[in-house]
């Protein structure tokens, strides 16, 4: 059974705790209830958006006037056969890794610490230390507009550098395959752990934030580049350029989705002004700012 609730707050569904609320939430349990939502929402004639953990998400302080559909804990199922990894769209790509680790498969380390889910990722190509979604993926399987599901190959998919067609074209996942390599248990989760090392060091993990702010720009690393422009530690209200990687943007306490805005857009300005280069966010925005 679908569940359904009036004017949710999305702050509790997206990983920076910030968001007015949505005027209509659900959360089906099946495929066929995905499919019953959208049709639902395009017969009241109003939008909607389908979202997974609510990672790279920020949703304005006005809300969402439409509908948000959730793909949460009844789209997290993992299974294995092989060297193949099935995950459904709303696992969390952590928890896929820790399923390939466990059947002793290469390939899905550099995952192990992003903060999103498996549908996620698909659509925008996630990816950490050199590997990307793209290296392992197989095939996944697709929701069309028209309301056909199929399986389509990764070549279809036109992958690159934080893109894909996915959500251009109106399509929504539903499930992946991954195509890993038999390995030692030990080197990889030595590898894992030497990930999570990494980004501990590194990056702001104890604030609320969407992971990396912005894009990668050809030639140059964001971070470096919002630094070399003075940005670190520039903040907005409580959305502040984290001291500790100026490539996370972080909420340090009642952050509002306008003062996050207005920092990317600060931040933007000021590396074009310092760089000559123009940064464009990772972060999805949906919904109404004030």
């Amino acid at each position: 059974m679908i569940k359904r609730t009036r004017n949710e707050p999305m702050w509790l569904h997206t990983t920076f705790r910030i968001g007015g609320p949505a005027e209509y939430y659900a959360e089906p349990e099946c495929t066929e209830e995905i499919g019953q939502l959208i049709e639902e929402a395009r017969g009241r004639g109003i939008p909607y958006v389908v979202i997974g953990r609510g990672s790279n998400l920020l949703v304005g302080d006005g809300g969402y006037r439409g509908m948000v559909i959730c793909l949460g804990r009844a789209f997290s199922r993992v299974t294995v056969m092989g060297n193949t990894l099935e995950a459904q769209a709303g696992a969390m790509l952590g928890a896929a890794a820790g399923c390939a680790l466990e059947r002793g498969l290469k390939g899905m380390e550099f995952a192990s610490g992003i903060p999103g889910s498996v549908g996620g990722a698909l659509v925008m190509n996630a990816g950490a230390y050199g590997s990307e979604i793209k290296d392992i993926l197989s095939e996944a399987e697709l929701l069309f507009p028209d309301g056909e599901i199929a399986w389509v190959p990764l070549e279809a998919l036109d992958y690159a550098y934080r893109h894909s067609n996915i959500e251009a074209l109106g399509r929504i996942v539903l499930r992946a395959r991954f195509s890993l390599q038999p390995g030692e248990r030990a080197d990889i989760l030595g590898l894992m752990k030497s990930y999570g090392e990494k980004r501990r060091e590194k990056q702001p993990l104890e604030y609320p934030s969407a992971g990396s702010t912005f894009k990668r720009p050809a030639g140059h690393f964001a971070g470096q580049l919002i630094e070399e422009a003075g940005c670190k530690g520039l903040r907005v209200g409580d959305a502040q350029i984290s001291e500790k990687h100026a490539g996370f943007l972080i909420n340090t306490g009642q952050a509002t989705a306008r003062d996050v805005r207005m920092l990317v857009e600060e931040v933007q300005r000021r590396v074009f002004l310092h760089a000559g280069v123009e940064l464009k966010p990772e972060i999805q925005f949906i919904g109404e700012f004030l």
